[in-house]
C-alpha cells in the first residue's frame, strides 16, 4: 500500500453538462458535445485535476435503452473528446423510482470513484446542469457548480458555490479558485 497524496477531481455530469441531452439516447450518432467543452477539459486536466464523468442513466431502468446502448453512446462521446481526456466515467441505470445510494442526488457514484481513484473529495469538484448534480457533489464533500447548460436555466442552484452559463466559464472559475490557493 503506498502513501502518495490523494489527487482532485473534477465530477462532471454528462448529459446536458458536457453534450446536448437528448433523452434517453440510445444511437451514438445523437452525441453532440457543448462547444468549447474539450478545451475547458483540456485547461482543468493540465491545471491538476481528474475528470470523472458521473451520469444518470435511468432510461437503462425504465427500459429505454440498454446497457449495450449506453457503451455505444459513451464510447462516440469518448471518441469526440479525444484519448486521455478522462480519467474515468460512472453511470447509475436505476431511476427516480427505485432510490440507489449511486444515483444523484445521493453522492455513491462519486464516493466510489474517490475510493477506485485515491480522489481527494475536500480538494475536487462537481459540475452539473441540475440541482441533483450540485446536491451529489455537495453530499461527497465537495465544492459543486451549477451550469445554465442543459436544464440548468430551471434549476434553483442551491448549494452550488457558483453558477456559470456553461462549462468553459466553470473550468475559469476553478482554475482561478486553484491559483488563488
Amino acid at each position: 500500500m503506498t502513501d502518495e497524496p490523494k489527487q482532485p477531481a473534477v465530477f462532471l455530469d454528462r448529459d446536458g453538462t458536457l453534450m446536448h441531452d437528448r433523452e434517453y439516447l440510445s444511437d451514438p450518432a445523437g452525441v453532440e458535445l457543448y462547444d468549447g467543452v474539450i478545451e475547458a477539459l483540456t485547461r482543468l486536466k493540465a491545471a491538476g485535476y481528474r475528470l470523472v464523468v458521473v451520469t444518470n442513466q435511468s432510461g437503462i431502468g425504465r427500459g429505454k435503452f440498454s446497457v449495450a446502448d449506453y457503451h455505444a453512446v459513451a464510447a462516440r462521446f469518448e471518441e469526440l473528446l479525444g484519448p486521455g481526456l478522462l480519467d474515468a466515467a460512472y453511470f447509475c441505470p436505476d431511476h427516480a423510482d427505485a432510490p440507489s445510494p449511486r444515483r444523484k442526488p445521493a453522492p455513491g457514484m462519486l464516493l466510489e470513484a474517490a475510493h477506485d481513484l485515491a480522489l481527494d473529495l475536500t480538494r475536487s469538484w462537481m459540475i452539473g446542469d441540475r440541482d441533483g448534480d450540485v446536491q451529489a457533489g455537495v453530499a461527497a464533500g465537495a465544492r459543486s457548480i451549477l451550469v445554465r447548460t442543459g436544464i440548468g436555466a430551471a434549476a434553483t442552484g442551491d448549494g452550488a458555490v457558483f453558477i456559470a452559463k456553461d462549462l468553459a466559464e466553470a473550468a475559469e472559475f476553478i482554475i482561478r479558485q486553484t491559483h488563488a490557493r
